[in-house]
């Protein structure tokens, strides 16, 4: 069976502000992830 990734849910990174989806690596600390990816929570204390 395909995957659905419509139906995968999203978040705004706080660092760049674009819209991100959920990532298998994620599904743990879903409600925890805050940035799209390493480089922005690297770059969070410059903007």
């Amino acid at each position: 069976m395909a995957h659905q990734k419509a139906n995968l849910p999203t978040k705004i990174c706080v660092v760049c502000g674009r819209p991100f989806t959920w990532r298998k690596k994620w599904a743990a600390v879903w409600s925890e992830v805050r940035y799209c990816s390493e480089r922005c929570r690297r770059n969070k204390a410059r903007s």
